[in-house]
């Protein structure tokens, strides 16, 4: 079987949209920074991988809500579903000091199925385990955070991790598969109606 997204049995996912706004209560002048997460048998092919926004504040037409509508735009290859692409974003703002600390992380995985979607975030950050590491990280500026962000897609040691939610992202995606179909997967219709399903119900094998 040969596909024709560049050799046999290779499909592609066009992605595009954009980080449209979030919801901080008690917080402000915040952007957010994107990287995409995924398998090792994905190739990205056209686009960017990650990417920072500009500093956005609320405003009299939004009191309550972030504007970024900040674009994201990425190619994949792959030759197997496994590994579906997810989108990592981290938000960070200044504290009472001045300092850029984190306000958010979350991830989705990129809707399975083509079309205009749009999926909302709800995001976390993570917490010192004691009293007293919470009072120094206070004093010092220097928050809980994690060194690298795609952490937050991979669940390994996520268990450990001390965490609560805070704010919501939401974001916006146009999704175009090409071959998909000639490798003998079809996608759910049911995708459509939540937010994010697991790898192993939103594709199968006929």
């Amino acid at each position: 079987m040969t596909a024709g997204a560049g050799g046999p049995g290779v499909f592609l996912v066009a992605v595009n949209g954009q980080i449209e706004s979030g919801e901080f209560p008690g917080f402000d002048d915040l952007y957010c920074k994107f990287c995409f997460v995924y398998g090792q048998d994905w190739v990205p092919t056209a686009g960017l991988e990650e990417g920072i926004s500009q500093i956005t504040s609320k405003s009299d037409v939004s009191p309550t809500t972030l504007i970024w509508n900040f674009p994201i735009e990425i190619t994949f290859k792959s030759t197997n579903p496994s590994g579906w692409p997810q989108i990592v974003v981290s938000v960070y703002g200044p504290d009472f000091f001045g300092n850029d600390v984190v306000r958010g992380y979350g991830a989705v995985h990129v809707p399975f199925t083509p079309g205009r979607h749009k999926r909302t975030i709800a995001m976390f950050v993570p917490e010192s385990t004691s009293r007293l590491q919470k009072f120094t990280s206070w004093f010092t500026g220097r928050r809980p955070e994690f060194t690298d962000p795609k952490v937050v897609a991979q669940g390994e040691g996520r268990e450990v991790t001390r965490v609560r939610s805070q704010g919501f992202v939401t974001i916006s995606f146009n999704v175009v598969t090409k071959d998909i179909k000639k490798l003998g997967y079809d996608v759910s219709p049911t995708d459509m109606q939540t937010s994010c399903v697991p790898i192993t119900e939103g594709i199968h094998k006929y």
